[in-house]
């Protein structure tokens, strides 16, 4: 029994050896065959922004109970709903949480889609609770395969997302009315249209002088040929207000390639190749562009369990710098669950790796933007 029980563990090895090898040899092949479908893109209706007037067509909105961007952890409380009138909407666009392989869009009913989705609003857009009221819209997002290969089928399926995403935004801005200061902030796929809205909708429009900021995170910007055409400059210090931030989380010994090798063969906005271009590298520790700061600057990490029920803040845990291509680079890995990307990368944590900075961060940025138009307001009576 025990010679046999020897037998099938050395088995086992060998094939986990086995796997390792291939994966090293194919792992990005596997990966790629493993999530894209392989069913054509079925177009359908776009959408329109009356359709958004519904509550059902959003996961956050003020008036929804139960919403799940208005969860905080112990020691933090959302915004009083007394000093909601004020306050800055946040329009928030949730990153990938289909992925299935049977079509390459989310149906807007699709349950696991929707529970991933409140998940992730849970841990990423609840640090912006404190500062304002979150808006996050239900959208026919393209499934996980669509980012790992090219073509058709893949780009009409982010145009589709996309059109969700641009009609939600329609009605947001008719339902927060004219005047008052948004946040904008999504992550990864959501991070992408936000980046297309600030270049289709905002930049050279009276609307980017109401942007406090815009959190870009997760998602490739190149400083030369994309941020010129997004309307916003990249926020250079902490007190800075209508500008970007935007990073991309790996931990040592990174291995970005799986973003590089799309990013190095696409073009920017301004139609130039972004081969070769530094990312734009925000540090979530200290407000400001590139550099480093070391786990005592950071005020707070957020380990959370399935659920969130009893996720904790937990500060001084995850230094921070900006290599010189761009990516956010966090020492050691922090021990998190196993949802960390191949390369090191911690790209599900981009926001609870520095949940309270991002917090303190919004907050600071709507202090820097309502002194900017107090200052305005009183040039212009001079």
């Amino acid at each position: 029994m025990a010679r046999k029980f020897l037998y099938a563990v050395t088995v086992l090895i060998v094939l986990a050896i086995a796997a390792l090898f291939v994966y090293a040899l194919f792992g990005k092949q596997l990966v790629r065959w493993a999530a894209t479908p392989s069913v054509a893109f079925q177009d359908e209706p776009q959408a329109r922004a009356q359709q958004y007037e519904a509550r059902a067509m959003w996961i956050a909105r003020p008036d929804i109970p139960g919403n799940p961007a208005l969860w905080a952890p112990p020691g933090y409380q959302p915004l009083p709903a007394n000093q909601a009138a004020t306050a800055p909407a946040v329009f928030f666009v949730h990153p990938t949480s289909f992925i299935d392989r049977s079509r390459w869009n989310a149906p807007l009913d699709n349950a696991d889609a929707n529970a991933r989705a409140a998940l992730f609003l849970r841990a990423q857009a609840s640090a912006f609770n404190g500062m304002g009221e979150i808006w996050a819209p239900r959208y026919r997002q393209a499934t996980f395969g669509a980012f790992l290969t090219s073509g058709a089928n893949a780009d009409q399926a982010l145009a589709l997302a996309y059109s969700d995403v641009a009609a939600a935004f329609d009605s947001f801005l008719a339902q927060i009315g004219p005047d008052r200061p948004i946040v904008l902030a999504g992550h990864s796929q959501g991070a992408l249209h936000v980046e297309r809205l600030l270049r289709d909708r905002i930049a050279g429009t009276p609307l980017a002088k109401r942007i406090v900021a815009a959190y870009v995170v997760g998602w490739p910007i190149s400083v030369a040929t994309d941020l010129p055409k997004l309307g916003l400059p990249a926020c250079a210090s902490a007190d800075q207000g209508g500008c970007i931030l935007d990073w991309m989380s790996f931990a040592e010994p990174a291995d970005p390639s799986m973003v590089t090798d799309v990013y190095d063969v696409t073009r920017g906005f301004t139609g130039q190749p972004r081969r070769g271009t530094p990312m734009l590298c925000s540090n979530p520790l200290t407000g400001g562009l590139g550099g480093g700061a070391p786990a005592t600057a950071n005020l707070g990490t957020l380990f959370p369990t399935a659920d969130l029920a009893t996720a904790q803040i937990v500060p001084g845990r995850v230094p921070a710098r900006c290599d010189p291509r761009g990516f956010l680079l966090i020492g050691d890995p922090p021990a998190l669950p196993n949802y960390v990307l191949p390369g090191n990368n911690y790209h599900v944590y981009d926001y609870s790796l520095f949940w309270a900075n991002v917090r303190a961060d919004a907050a600071r940025r709507l202090a820097a933007w309502r002194a900017s138009q107090g200052a305005g307001a009183s040039a212009g009576k001079r």
